[in-house]
Parts: structure tokens; C-alpha cells; sequence
């Protein structure tokens, strides 16, 4: 159940904004008083000014002051001691998640621990949201190449395909710079996994959880296959053998095109009672999962060879309890229109796979790294209530299997030539996503049955069966040369260079049928028969159900996408001024996007072509960092940036989304986004790891792309358009305190506390004026008053406008003991732009908070590792609703429940 939140929000926010510069300031105090490295160091205490002035004046030149040819002089600098190299190497506003941070969060995939980072946060569990701006402002690449994507709604990968096990490190970088592709409005975000290690390693885990809304409590389920437990499928949903001859002959499976005999043939290739027959489960499992990781490093003479592997499988069960209505606009008052509920009980089959192979020959080090993900659901879902398009009660019984794969093989190598230093790149990743028997049966209130029956819509929208196929391929190569001048002995100019191209290619088809009745009307007897019956054999017959394909035509069931970028960048990184260090780029990015529509069925033609959307861009960047105190540090950014529209925005058909329950439809009059982007940011580090920051930032967005939600006659679908303009700004600040216990006792003294707090605070407008247009899809590229469609002053998509999280913890060293308490928050935003007149779909996230605590021991001669986790402690739920108008629409809210889990892991 959900827990009243709102004054624990208000007290995070809150602290989070007052207790973190009193931190700071405290610290600064101290410091203060402390002795470090300084400039005083170079010249006696007793020395006369003018000397010391002289002195300092002729470091930069190399020349001693007048009289004293024979002292060298060397040029002093104020270095930051605590800056972390990572940070300390780039000249940009980045974040930076290192190992321990990974393990000590304790989150399973990289989507849920960048959630801790930042002005990040997390939509749908898999997406990350960087200040505010959606997942498509933001990309992902491995270990510096770019990434395909599963997601038919999406380009940009899912961060929740990948565990934190195989993952070295995570860098978020906020400011763009020139190295990078032009497609940059929130952030970038490198993850790197692990490589040689540095000693040879095996450890194995296994780990268990449960969840109160789901584990031992009732759920749906339906059989599949007898290997579904594996995350494969037996062969039980493979596309039947008479339906592939069906398709050979190029005609549409109709009954203008087969006889009723050979529709009969094909109606009973499709399988039944494994499909259709849903059944109630009064205790859904707990969840399991299990890892082996390991590495060896071998001295070889002239080079040294590391090899990393990791292995995991993960099932998990997720029941969803839920409320989702539709609202319409009666008089100006926004009233229900339609309003559900449904159970969904989905299980979620993981695998991971990672073989990494480094050669380090001192001056030269080559690498090359292969993923292999895979992610499976089986989801049986089924919904009641009122229709009110349909003007009836209504039941939907669905069953779904989902495969998502990711596959990975890259190479790539750095070698260091006295000043120069050349690193290459190449890569070649695919992923798929089959998602085949999609099957939902549609039933209706009898008044004599007094219950559900089967509704024999002649129509055939009563029931279908869908097959639908995702292929995404990026292959890409790049190379950066990179030359160091010696300014003196402490500061140099870096002078880059590099080309990068790469070809992302996407086919997605879907196909979909039907039973409808042959000869109405259905007998009522049959209309009451549980699926598995209904649709038996006995049935398929002309005089009873007959077999109809229903794949859409002119293009809206399948199409062929690609993307081909070609770029090149010159940047200077220069430290001219002492301390003052300032880096300035300029990318030169030549793109041609496609999106072609086709007929799955070759008797029918092809449609026209979707055009495309071709440019080229020269986008500057420059930033200035000044070390103006010992591990202080200003940064201040300003660059131009681009976003593209996404292949499935761009292509025009129909997709239905589970996780929403909604139909999307894509945009072909879609045009990129330009983006300038404004950053500066204080830095103060104080001890290993150990930091104060505050910035401000802001982004005005040219054309940004937006989602709506349209409703033509009887039907509700999404689909996209840009908006004329958007400003986006705000403000964040970070702290991290690592400190003594100040308790005196056995169990307390040997404790090392840690307090880690950020929060972020932004805006956003969505501007429309009465003089400017869009292009909606169902204008057939005219342009229409942009206010239809977008109200002026609204927030971007996905902009919370507060994110805070706060980590309290310890370690105990003697102990070997660690436990965390983390709190994520973040505000309401909107998910999608609503029909005219109606208000924004709004979500609220909420306060999460959750708890680790890992333990480390030794028994009978062998080392373990014990772990414990709770999330969602507060219960918080998932809720998205629209309110304004007079009314309040509650459009899809469910309990997540809090999950607990245990972990232990040996090495060998």
C-alpha cells in the first residue's frame, strides 16, 4: 500500500538544500586551518615582495630575475590533491560512478544506480532522464562506441539490460564536447566494463528476493512452453508452418484470396490451449538469481594478457494490481470516460554474458570486449470494466512473450607515442526483440448468464494474434589522435583530433489475425466456453470461426530505417593562463535518417516513401575551467547540440505498448531538434572522494519532440510532433562526507560514516504562440495552429522539477560491515501530452527509499560475502493521472511493493 509522502518530501528537499552547504561551509572552516600544498612553498618566508614578485613573473618565461642569473626558477601551480583523476582529466561537468559506488548502492542494473546520480532520474525503470529532458536527449555507449536498441518506441538502449556486475565504472557527462556525437541535450553516458584485472579472481553468488504485491500472493499465468523457465521458447510460439506457406503465395491470408478449406488448415496451425488459457496462480514464486564472475592475468614477457568473464541468470516475478481509466471533456469538465482494472502478472527471465580479453605491451594496450544480454517476459494480463467508446462492460484476457537480445563485440586500442597518443575503436552490436504470439480475447456481460461470454464481434477485433519482429544493427569505428605540448613543467597544451562514423540500421514487421465468426450468429453455447475450447479445433470451421489476417497496409505494419552519421572534430585543451584551463572544439556532423514504409504482402504495393531527414551541422563547444584555490575549481560550458527524432517517431505504424497499454503511432513530418546549451558549475574537494559542487545550467531547444495523445471516432493512439520551442533551466548541488565515528564504544568507534546528498532544482516552458504551426501526422504534412496541440508555459516531458537523493551510511573495516540508507525523490512530471483541451498526463515518482547492507566473513578456510537489500521501504506506488478541467482522471496507478532480497557470494 502507499504511505502518505508528502512530509517526508518536503524533508528531503528540504534538507537536502539547508544541511548540504552548511556541510560545505563547515568543511571549508576546517580546511582552512589545516596545512597544505602551497605557493609559499617556493619562496622563503622572510623574502623581500619584489623578489618574490619577480620570481613568480618569470616562471612562465623560463628567465631568472635580474642579478640572479644562476638560480632556476620552477614554476609552482596550485594542484588539486582530492580531485579524482576522472574528473580531474576532463574539462567538462561530469559525474562519475566508480566500483565502490556501484557495490555500495547495491543496485542491480545501471538505470537504478544512475537514479542516485545527480539531476538524474528514472522513467519506467529503464530509461534515465538527464535535468529533465527525456530519454531521447540523452545516449548510451559501451566503452566508448555506440549502442542499438530493443525498444520498438525507442533508439536509445535501455539502461536496465545492463547489471552492475560487469560494470568497472559509469561517466555521465553533462556539458557537450566535440569528441562526442552531435546528439547530446541532457547528457552522455559512457559505461565501461571490466577489464584486465589486476590478480586472479572467481566468485560465485546466488541471491533470492520477494516482493509484497507479488511473491505468495495471487497472480496470472499461462503454460508457453516447457523451457520458458530458461528465458527460450521450445518452439511452441514458432509462426506455424501453414501460416509460412500462407505467406509464400504473396496474398493476403482473406477468404477473397483461400478457400474455406485451406483457411480452416491455417486456423488450426495456430496453437491453442498454451496461448489462450490464462489461469489464477494463488502464490507467484519468490525470485532467484545466480553469477559467476572471474579473471586471470598472465605475465607473458613482453606484454601482459588479462581475461574477465561474467555469467548471470536472474527469473523475477512482478504481479501488477491497477487502475486505468480514460477521461473526456463534457461541457468544458473533464469526466470519466472509460475506467478499469486489471492484474498483470509478468516473469522476467534473465542471462548475461561478458568475455573481455586485454593485451597491455606498456606503450601499446589493445582490448576487446563481447556482451551478450538477454531479457525475456512472459506477461498474462487481464482487464474489466467499463468501455466507453464501446458504450458496454468489457473483459480482455491477454497473453504476451517478449525476447529482448543484445550482442556486442568491439576492439579497441590506445598507443602512446612519446608526446602523441592515437586510440582507435570499432564495433559491431545487434539487438532484436521477437515478441511472437501476442493474443487477446475480448469478452462481454451477458443479462442471462449474468457473466462474461466470449463477444463474437464479427469484426474480428474480438480477439487477434499478433507476430511482431525487431532487428537494430549499429556498426561503427572511430579513432582520436591526440599531441601534448609543454607550456613549462606543469602545464601543457593538448591538441585533439579524430573522425568517428557509423551506420544504425532497424527492420520492424508486424503481422495480425483474427478469428471471425463464418456464419453468424455464434452459437451461445460455444460463446461460453473457456478459451482453450473456444478456439479448439472442433471450431475452426467455415460455419464457425474462420481465420482473417488484419496486418495493416500502406505501410503501417512494417518498415526499414537507417541512419548513417559521419563526423569530425578539432579541440584544443589548453592551460595558456596558469589555472586556468580552457578547452575549445568544433564538430563538423554530416547525417541522412530514412524511414521507408513496406508491404509485408507483395501482392500489394508498396506505399510512398517517408522523407527523409538529411543535414549537416557545425556545432561549437568551449569550456573554461579555473583552479583559482587548492581543490577548488569553476567550470563554466557553452556548446551547440542536436536531437533526432527517433525511427519508430518517424515511421508511421500502429504499435501497441504493454507496459502503457497504449497504441503508438509514428510521425514521418518529424525534423531535428537544435539545441544551445549554457553550464557553469563550482567544485570544492576536500578529501579523497570527498566533494562539494553547485552549478547552474541552461538548454533552449529549437523544435523539440513532443508525444500527444489523439482520439479520431472510436479510437485513442499517441503520436508525435515538434513543438515550436522550449527553454529548460535550474540548479544543482552535490556533497560527499566520508568522516570518524564520533561514538566512543566497541561497536560504534570502528565505524567510518559516509553522508551523500544532491538535489536539483529546474524548469522548463513549452512554448506555442497563436502564429506558430505544427506538422501532427493526421495534418498529412499541413501545418496546424501549434496551440491545438500544445499549451504554452507547459513543462518538457519527463522535467521533474525537484530531484533529491540522500546516502547515510557506514563501514567498519574491522568488521568488514557496510550498510546504506539511500533516498531517491523526484516531482511530478509529464509522461504525455493529453487530447485538445484536456490536461497533461502527470506522473509522480515520489520518494523511494531503500536499504543495503553487506557483510563480509570467513568460515572453515573460505571468504563469503552476505548481503541484504529492502527497496521501496515506503510502499511508494506508481501513479499517472490527469487533473484540471473540473475533474481528475486516474490513468494508470499501481502498487509496486517493497522488495526484499539476500545475496551470498564466495571466491575461490
Amino acid at each position: 500500500m502507499k504511505i502518505n509522502t508528502l512530509s517526508l518530501r518536503a524533508l528531503l528537499i528540504a534538507s537536502t538544500a539547508i544541511l548540504v552547504p552548511a556541510f560545505a561551509s563547515a568543511q571549508t572552516e576546517t580546511e582552512a586551518e589545516t596545512e597544505t600544498e602551497t605557493e609559499t612553498e617556493a619562496a622563503p618566508a622572510e623574502a623581500d615582495p619584489a623578489a618574490v614578485d619577480a620570481e613568480a613573473a618569470s616562471a612562465d618565461t623560463g628567465t631568472a630575475p635580474a642579478g640572479e642569473e644562476d638560480i632556476q626558477v620552477v614554476e609552482v601551480v596550485v594542484l588539486g590533491r582530492y580531485i579524482p583523476e576522472v574528473l580531474r582529466d576532463t574539462s567538462e561537468v561530469a559525474a562519475f560512478l566508480s566500483s565502490e559506488d556501484l557495490e555500495r548502492q547495491g543496485d542491480s542494473d545501471a538505470a537504478n544506480a544512475l537514479a542516485r546520480v545527480t539531476g538524474l532520474s528514472i522513467a519506467e525503470g529503464r530509461f534515465v532522464y538527464v535535468r529533465g529532458l527525456g530519454e531521447r536527449y540523452s545516449s548510451a555507449r559501451l566503452n566508448g562506441s555506440p549502442l542499438p536498441s530493443p525498444e520498438p518506441l525507442q533508439r536509445v538502449v535501455p539502461l536496465d539490460l545492463f547489471p552492475t556486475k560487469i560494470l568497472e565504472n559509469v561517466l555521465v557527462q553533462k556539458t557537450y564536447s566535440a569528441e562526442y556525437p552531435a546528439e547530446f541535450g541532457g547528457g552522455i553516458i559512457d559505461l565501461r566494463t571490466l577489464n584486465i584485472p589486476s590478480e586472479n579472481f572467481l566468485e560465485i553468488g546466488v541471491g533470492a528476493s520477494a516482493n509484497t504485491e507479488t511473491t505468495f500472493e495471487n497472480g496470472l499465468t499461462y503454460y508457453g512452453s516447457e523451457t520458458d523457465v530458461l528465458g527460450f521458447d521450445d518452439g511452441t510460439r514458432k509462426l506455424p508452418g501453414e501460416v509460412r506457406n500462407a505467406f509464400s503465395t504473396g496474398r493476403r491470408i482473406v477468404d477473397n484470396n483461400f478457400t474455406p478449406a485451406e483457411l480452416s488448415v491455417i486456423g488450426k496451425g495456430f496453437r491453442n490451449a498454451e496461448i489462450n488459457l490464462i489461469q489464477s496462480n494463488n502464490s507467484i514464486p519468490g525470485n532467484g538469481s545466480f553469477d559467476a564472475t572471474g579473471g586471470a592475468v598472465f605475465d607473458l614477457d613482453s606484454f601482459e594478457l588479462g581475461i574477465v568473464g561474467v555469467l548471470g541468470y536472474a527469473n523475477d516475478w512482478r504481479t501488477r494490481n491497477g487502475i486505468q481509466n480514460a477521461g473526456e471533456l463534457n461541457g468544458g469538465i473533464l469526466t470519466e470516460l472509460s475506467t478499469f482494472d486489471y492484474v498483470s502478472t509478468q516473469q522476467d527471465i534473465g542471462l548475461d554474458g561478458l568475455l573481455g580479453v586485454g593485451f597491455d605491451f606498456g606503450d601499446d594496450e589493445i582490448n576487446w570486449t563481447n556482451l551478450y544480454i538477454r531479457r525475456t517476459s512472459k506477461e498474462a494480463r487481464s482487464t474489466t470494466g467499463f468501455d466507453g467508446l464501446a458504450g458496454r462492460d468489457d473483459r480482455r484476457d491477454r497473453t504476451a512473450w517478449y525476447e529482448r537480445e543484445l550482442l556486442s563485440t568491439q576492439l579497441n586500442g590506445k598507443h602512446f607515442r612519446g608526446d602523441w597518443t592515437f586510440d582507435w575503436r570499432a564495433a559491431l552490436s545487434s539487438t532484436k526483440r521477437d515478441a511472437p504470439y501476442e493474443r487477446e480475447i475480448s469478452y462481454v456481460i451477458d443479462p442471462v448468464v449474468g457473466g462474461f461470454v466470449y463477444n463474437p464481434s464479427g469484426s474480428g477485433s474480438s480477439n487477434s494474434i499478433s507476430f511482431s519482429y525487431l532487428d537494430d544493427t549499429v556498426a561503427s569505428g572511430g579513432f582520436d589522435v591526440t599531441y601534448e605540448q609543454p607550456l613549462s613543467s606543469a602545464r601543457n597544451i593538448e591538441y585533439s583530433a579524430g573522425v568517428e562514423a557509423y551506420t544504425n540500421e532497424r527492420s520492424a514487421q508486424t503481422r495480425i489475425f483474427s478469428f471471425i465468426v463464418g456464419r453468424p450468429p455464434l452459437d451461445f453455447g460455444i460463446q461460453q466456453e473457456r478459451p482453450d475450447f473456444l478456439f479448439s479445433n472442433v471450431n475452426i470451421s467455415p460455419d464457425r470461426f474462420v481465420i482473417q489476417e488484419r496486418t495493416g497496409s500502406s505501410g503501417a505494419a512494417a518498415y526499414e530505417a537507417n541512419l548513417d552519421v559521419v563526423g569530425a572534430y578539432a579541440k584544443v585543451d589548453a592551460e595558456i593562463i596558469p589555472l586556468v584551463r580552457t578547452a575549445i572544439g568544433v564538430r563538423y556532423e554530416n547525417a541522412a535518417q530514412n524511414v521507408d514504409p513496406l508491404s509485408l504482402i507483395s501482392s500489394e504495393a508498396d506505399p510512398a516513401g517517408v522523407p527523409g531527414v538529411k543535414n549537416n551541422y557545425i556545432l561549437p563547444t568551449a569550456t573554461v575551467t579555473w583552479n583559482f584555490a587548492e581543490d577548488q575549481q569553476l567550470r563554466l560550458g557553452a556548446s551547440k547540440s542536436i536531437g533526432r527524432p527517433q525511427f519508430r517517431e518517424l515511421a508511421p505504424q500502429q504499435y501497441f505498448d504493454p507496459e502503457s497499454s497504449r497504441v503508438f503511432i509514428g510521425n514521418p513530418f518529424l525534423t531535428d531538434t537544435e539545441i544551445l546549451n549554457l553550464d557553469a558549475r563550482y567544485e570544492l574537494y576536500f578529501d579523497r572522494g570527498q566533494a562539494f559542487t553547485a552549478g547552474v545550467f541552461y538548454k533552449n531547444l529549437d523544435k523539440p519532440v513532443e508525444s500527444v495523445v489523439v482520439t479520431q471516432s472510436s479510437a485513442t493512439f499517441q503520436t508525435y510532433l515538434n513543438a515550436p520551442s522550449a527553454i529548460l533551466y535550474g540548479a544543482e548541488i552535490d556533497f560527499k562526507r566520508v568522516f570518524d565515528s564520533p561514538f566512543s564504544g566497541e561497536w560504534m568507534s570502528n565505524k567510518e560514516f559516509l553522508v551523500q546528498a544532491n538535489y536539483t532544482y529546474s524548469k522548463s516552458e513549452v512554448q506555442a504562440g497563436a502564429g506558430d504551426l505544427v506538422f501532427p501526422l493526421q495534418g498529412g504534412g499541413q501545418g496546424s495552429p501549434a496551440t491545438d496541440f500544445v499549451v504554452d508555459g507547459s513543462r518538457l516531458q519527463g522535467q521533474s522539477e525537484h530531484l533529491a537523493n540522500i546516502q547515510f551510511g557506514w563501514q567498519d573495516d574491522v568488521a568488514r560491515s557496510q550498510a546504506t540508507l539511500l533516498a531517491t525523490y523526484a516531482s511530478e512530471r509529464t509522461t504525455a501530452r493529453a487530447p485538445a483541451g484536456q490536461p497533461d498526463f502527470i506522473q509522480e515518482p515520489g520518494v523511494n527509499l531503500d536499504f543495503v547492507y553487506k557483510k563480509d566473513f570467513e568460515t572453515r578456510g573460505r571468504e563469503f560475502s552476505f548481503d541484504f537489500k529492502a527497496k521501496n521501504l515506503l510502499g511508494e506506488d506508481f501513479d499517472e493521472f490527469q487533473s484540471g478541467n473540473g475533474g481528475f482522471i486516474q490513468v494508470n496507478q499501481y502498487d509496486i511493493g517493497t522488495t526484499v532480497s539476500v545475496g551470498l557470494s564466495t571466491q575461490f
